[in-house]
């Protein structure tokens, strides 16, 4: 009997490790950027530093933003917004998550908020999985994040911002063959009353990014270049609108 025992654990604790060895080689098979993100941003502009991407303006900023990546994609894939709005003078951390998913790295932006004690202002942004992680952050931290924006991505059901008082953004496209508009409408009661919603015609997914096609997502019908420059364009307006003082 003992021995039936001693091999029933045996296998058990095989199953685990190569569910737990296949699972880890699934996170490891990640988007990379795509060629043409180096056509919209130049290689030596991406800094990486310590565990994140950073992307900082030429004058001291005031206010910075952390962007949580999609599942699998590399934070370089998202180089475009972090040299964008550094430009426009806010810093932007890209963080490099465990296993590649926020949802294993939820308080990730609590390290680079450490790294700059200076900044007044926070905000809390993700793309697909990497929004679950921001409202889940946003949602335990509300004395320092300002506000969220979420890319093709929505809370999870029990992140609940209906009563909260923060702003956010919900960007998403016609063709999202993962994070549906059905999936962004079902889940809009999630969002706070102050949330704006934008829809990209002919956009996609995997173009919230810049790293290619992706698994499961619909056809794109603009360029991902058009796309990427109509959501930083909503967000650069959201972002002004957020700056204005109180009346």
């Amino acid at each position: 009997m003992k021995k039936i025992w001693k091999n029933s654990l045996l296998v058990l604790l095989a199953i685990l490790l190569i569910g737990a060895g296949g699972f880890y080689y699934w996170a490891q098979q990640t988007y990379d950027a795509s060629d043409t993100l180096y056509e919209l941003v130049n290689k030596e502009d991406i800094l990486s530093e310590e565990d994140w991407l950073l992307f900082e303006p030429e004058e001291e900023a005031d206010t910075g933003i952390v962007l949580y990546p999609g599942a699998k994609v590399e934070p370089e894939a998202y180089s475009y917004y972090g040299k964008q709005l550094a430009e426009q003078g806010y810093l932007v951390a890209i963080p490099n998550l465990r296993l590649n998913l926020a949802i294993l790295d939820l308080n990730k932006a609590e390290q680079i908020m450490e790294e700059h004690p200076k900044l007044e202002h926070w905000y809390l942004a993700g793309h697909s999985l990497g929004g679950i992680g921001a409202t889940s952050f946003a949602m335990d931290n509300q004395d320092v994040v300002k506000a969220v924006i979420l890319l093709g991505s929505y809370p999870s059901d029990n992140t609940d911002f209906s009563d909260v008082a923060m702003p956010m953004l919900s960007i998403y496209a016609e063709h999202d063959g993962l994070s549906t508009p059905d999936k962004i409408n079902d889940t809009k009661h999630l969002l706070s009353e102050q949330a704006v919603m934008h829809e990209i015609k002919g956009g996609n997914h995997a173009q919230f990014g810049v790293y290619g096609p992706q698994k499961g997502d619909e056809k794109a019908l603009i360029s991902v270049d058009e796309q990427q420059d109509e959501i930083m364009q909503v967000i650069t307006e959201w972002l002004a609108q957020q700056e204005e003082p109180e009346n």
